[in-house]
């Protein structure tokens, strides 16, 4: 028998490593393995491991453990729930000044008449964004997260589900109303927030707002959705079926500070002038560097940006139906290439891949131009535009065995069909077909493929700053990838899609949720870098899970107590520099509250 490992996706994305006993077993003349006993999670049993190989020792039992307490009693374990990311949370709650902030926030005005004024919200926003964190769930699927995880609110009191069947639902009405106007007041409190949270980052990190950045995705509904949000519009998450919303963030030296909710069918363009319009007015910040990618230029935008003296802009240019695009590429000089540092991935491969950049002429006045030209970007267009041309030329190849088997005759249903091919996978940038004597050719387009493979691996970058060199143009666009990251982050972890919100303001603090526990999320990889651990926030986070807030009865006295955790669990919390693991006690005969 030997051990062996498998590591399993989860439905949010985590990865999960179990361990198991195997053996070697003849089975038809071949040695094959066989699972002979499933373990468990790896994270759960280094967390256990000392314990467990007592126990198998014969070191420790129950009357054991009594006696180590000074009790002549049988210990009975009661509960052992999930805390470690929970204790993590709350520090950075208190950390962003998170408690005072809401505190200091307006309340729904319209209360149902059994709901308490004076409900401590606050605490039901810090277990939103947990959950966003740990296991994404509707309002219905809280409850059940509720008996894995130990989740408190500021006076230690533990949230249990409150189960009552009712059609489908099986959660209390009245406990669902509770999130839902939690929903609400912190909706109402989006736009100070945000402002007292971009003030704390400034104080915490000291960081100037020159470089905005800002990009766009969007996230669907299951349902129909509030009228006047649900649209349906170009889909980020491949789902042109469902109505969706177009939500975009503005990043500021690496940390979210905004973000934009609008209707699905709202154009990335038409939402510059809002956003620029809204950090001058909200977060007073007087000289915006706006930094987009290539579905922000349109010529109003630029003229907005360049209306202002204090403002500038460092943004994309579309390759495609620009003509002024291919002249530019064409007056790159091979021998005025300047190499561009390479990132920590690159640098750590055997071949590191190049980026390079040089500045071309450009003819409008007051306006740079860069080309960039990156190997790791040119091997993944020439990679995508391979499966393109394979797929475009089998449904081609199709419709020539039909023309030759005479199954299509008339010249306008074969132009037809051979139309149909080239519209998928964008087949007109690479063939072209010709009718000849009724049989259908097909050529590589002698114009449009060209074109194609000049502009694999190149991309445009244009701005109006006068002292930004070459290098430093790449470095800030490249920055646009943090905001990229932070959609995935938003959309993936964290559990921002899909929605199932029917109103729009329970739609819009539902990804308020979601842009919170971003920013918590960020925090954690930011503690993590600063502490030396090699550690995403993602797997800190699963390995926080390991750290239980254990109840037991000895003697028929309740006792608690909490896990030290694994030992990567260990180091996060030593990289977070927090000494007390136990969560805050709870009030004599108050212990749990909805």
């Amino acid at each position: 028998m030997f051990i062996r490992s498998v590591k399993v996706p989860s439905s949010n994305g985590t990865v999960h490593e179990y361990v198991r006993i195997v053996g070697s077993v003849r089975e038809d003349g071949k040695v094959k393995q066989k699972v002979i006993a499933n373990l468990g999670r790896r994270d759960t049993l280094e967390a256990v491991l000392p314990q467990l190989n007592r126990f198998l020792t014969g070191a420790e039992t129950p009357q054991a453990l009594a006696r180590q307490l000074g009790t002549d009693g049988p210990i009975e374990i009661v509960d052992a729930s999930t805390w470690g990311p929970m204790l993590v949370a709350r520090h950075f709650f208190d950390k962003l000044g998170l408690w005072q902030c809401l505190d200091a926030g307006r309340r729904w005005p319209k209360l149902l008449s059994s709901e308490d004024p004076d409900d401590d919200w606050v605490s039901r926003v810090l277990v939103l964004i947990v959950n966003r964190l740990v296991r994404p769930a509707s309002e219905h699927g809280l409850a059940g997260w509720l008996e894995s995880d130990y989740v408190c609110d500021r006076l230690g009191r533990r949230y249990v589900p409150c189960w009552k069947q009712r059609g489908r639902v099986q959660v209390d009405l009245g406990q669902l109303q509770r999130w839902y106007r939690t929903l609400d007041h912190l909706g109402l409190n989006k736009d100070s927030v945000e402002v007292a949270l971009y003030e704390r980052l400034r104080t915490l990190f000291e960081f100037d707002a020159d470089l905005v950045m800002y990009d766009l995705t969007s996230t669907y509904f299951e349902g129909h959705g509030p009228a006047t949000l649900a649209k349906h519009g170009h889909s980020r998450d491949g789902k042109p079926r469902n109505v969706q919303v177009v939500v975009g963030v503005v990043m500021v030296a690496g940390w979210p500070i905004a973000h934009h909710v609008w209707a699905g069918n709202t154009r990335d363009s038409t939402t510059v002038q809002e956003v620029v319009a809204d950090l001058g007015r909200r977060f007073r910040i007087r000289r915006i560097v706006f930094v987009g990618d290539r579905g922000m230029v349109t010529e109003s935008n630029l003229a907005l940006l360049q209306a202002e003296s204090e403002h500038g802009y460092l943004v994309g240019m579309t390759r495609r139906r620009n003509p002024e695009a291919e002249a530019l590429i064409d007056r790159v000089d091979d021998t005025k290439w300047i190499d561009c540092p390479n990132g920590i991935t690159a640098a750590e491969k055997k071949t590191p891949p190049r980026t390079r950049v040089q500045e071309v002429a450009c003819d409008r006045a007051g306006v740079r131009v860069f080309v960039v030209d990156s190997d790791e970007r040119r091997a993944y267009e020439e990679r995508q535009r391979s499966k393109a041309m394979q797929r475009v030329q089998a449904a081609l190849a199709k419709v020539q065995a039909r023309v030759a088997k005479g199954q299509l005759k008339q010249p306008a249903k074969i132009g037809a069909a051979a139309e149909r091919a080239l519209q998928k996978n964008h087949g007109y940038r690479y063939y072209m077909w010709e009718l000849k004597e009724g049989q259908l050719e097909i050529k590589e387009h002698p114009v449009n493929l060209p074109r194609e493979k000049k502009y694999e691996g190149r991309y445009l970058i244009q701005t109006d700053q006068t002292t930004m060199t070459p290098v430093e143009a790449v470095a800030h666009y490249k920055d646009l990838s943090e905001v990229e990251r932070g959609f995935r982050s938003l959309k993936d972890p964290l559990g921002m899609r899909p929605i199932w919100h029917h109103t729009a303001r329970r739609v819009k603090a539902h990804i308020f949720v979601a842009a919170l526990a971003f920013l918590i999320e960020r925090m954690l990889e930011r503690a993590l870098k600063d502490a030396g651990l090699s550690l995403s926030a993602q797997s800190a986070l699963q390995a926080l899970q390991t750290i239980r807030h254990v109840q037991f009865r000895v003697a028929g006295e309740l006792r608690s107590g909490t896990t030290p955790g694994s030992s990567r669990a260990r180091q996060v919390i030593n990289a977070l520099g927090l000494s007390g693991h136990r969560p805050p006690a709870p009030p004599a005969g108050d212990e749990t509250t909805m």
